[in-house]
């Protein structure tokens, strides 16, 4: 069965990557999973935000490394979204897991470690995981698959996918090679024909980003994916006739 996971929340309607977000998943979709990023602040506590600089989404300036969570929470998010929305703030990995443990929604959380490598980020994730008793609930992904790696010793059983935005040969192969369970890659790549048969012939699944209109979708569900990453899992929902 295709799973619909929700890309940074519902953020086709709502400011990406914030508790409101998150929550309309839970209260307005049939998605089966949401898909967030994580980083971690000057004094070392993980939050939930995708961009390594604040500009975009937020009312502050600059890297988000360089700011204490205190001097993050005074920021309002979602300042690039049309609409009125209560006042949102960059969440706290903790207030989220918090959250999730009221629901039954899988979580793929992608550690924003390509531009800073966040040294320790891996062991902080594990354990508040562990803390919070949500190992089934909690997939994990990044670019940078040294990451991945340092996750799979962290925690053998782990289910991990492996980021890529390039158009990689033997793909099933190297996902298997390094004991991933997915490969989360651009929708263009999981459309071509024998991605998603080779991947599945090595044990492997496909999630595909970011697909956000009908006929992608269907293209991609022909294809063979497993999972759709999208900002509108409504229409997902839809074209999977749920």
């Amino acid at each position: 069965m295709v799973q619909i996971f929700a890309h940074r929340g519902f953020s086709g309607y709502y400011p990406e990557n914030t508790m409101l977000a998150f929550q309309k998943v839970a209260e307005e979709t049939a998605a089966n999973g949401i898909e967030l990023d994580i980083q971690l602040t000057k004094d070392g506590e993980i939050v939930i935000m995708h961009d390594e600089k604040l500009d975009r989404t937020t009312n502050g300036s600059g890297w988000l490394k360089d700011y204490t969570l205190e001097e993050l929470k005074t920021l309002s998010v979602g300042v690039n979204v049309k609409g009125f929305f209560p006042r949102q703030t960059i969440p706290t990995l903790r207030e989220y897991f918090t959250w999730l443990k009221t629901t039954n929604l899988i979580t793929n959380i992608e550690l924003k470690t390509s531009v800073f490598e966040y040294e320790g980020i891996e062991e902080k994730l594990i354990g508040m995981v562990k803390e919070f008793g949500l190992e089934e609930q909690i997939w994990y992904s990044s670019f940078n698959h040294y990451t991945i790696a340092k996750i799979k010793k962290l925690m053998p059983e782990a289910k991990c996918g492996l980021l890529m935005d390039t158009w990689l040969m033997n793909v099933g192969a190297y996902a298997a090679s390094q004991g991933a369970a997915t490969i989360n890659a651009c929708s263009f790549f999981c459309c071509k024909e024998g991605v998603a048969a080779d991947l599945h012939a090595h044990n492997v699944g496909l999630q595909a980003w970011t697909p956000n209109d009908a006929e992608l979708m269907q293209e991609l569900i022909d294809a063979g994916v497993d999972v759709l990453i999208t900002n509108y899992p409504d229409i997902a929902a839809k074209v999977l006739d749920r």
